[in-house]
């Protein structure tokens, strides 16, 4: 079985730098044999891929794909901590924050677009509890943030 890292590489994707903090705090943790990220909106090159509330000015599937740059991100934080992509062993928690249109419900489909990569990556290892949230806003404007928690590989409980 392929690595996470050349799972990544067939799919065409690499992992961006880790985003700058906006404010006071570090992008990813490490405690109690778990490493937890911050939120992480959908940016590239430190730009937003798009902005405003999911079911207004951001559709769902662009949404979707939101979630997949922000997890990209998460990822990308999650590395910078433990040594690499290749040394997470476990995925535990993701939590998706969606911005919403108030008529909009479909939190559940967005979260999807983080979630599937996951499984992508990591197969059964990719597996994780979720939360997917609907909010009146995020920073930025961000119509996502996804927030990430793994345990490192090697890790026995």
């Amino acid at each position: 079985m392929s690595t996470p890292s050349a799972r990544l590489a067939e799919l065409g994707l690499s992992l961006p730098p880790v985003a700058a903090p906006l404010a006071a705090y570090v992008p990813a943790t490490v405690s109690s044999g778990h490493v937890y990220t911050s939120g992480q909106l959908p940016s590239v090159a430190g730009e937003l891929t798009h902005r405003g509330k999911v079911g207004a000015e951001v559709s769902l599937e662009d949404a979707v794909q939101a979630a997949r740059t922000a997890m990209l991100n998460a990822l990308a934080a999650a590395a910078s901590v433990i040594g690499g992509l290749d040394r997470i062993g476990r995925v535990i928690k993701v939590t998706v924050f969606v911005a919403s249109d108030p008529t909009f419900t479909g939190q559940p489909a967005v979260a999807n677009g983080a979630s599937e990569l996951l499984g992508e990556l990591f197969g059964d290892a990719g597996r994780h509890v979720r939360s997917a949230v609907g909010v009146s806003v995020l920073p930025l404007d961000a119509p996502v943030e996804v927030e990430l928690t793994v345990e490192p590989a090697g890790v026995a409980w």
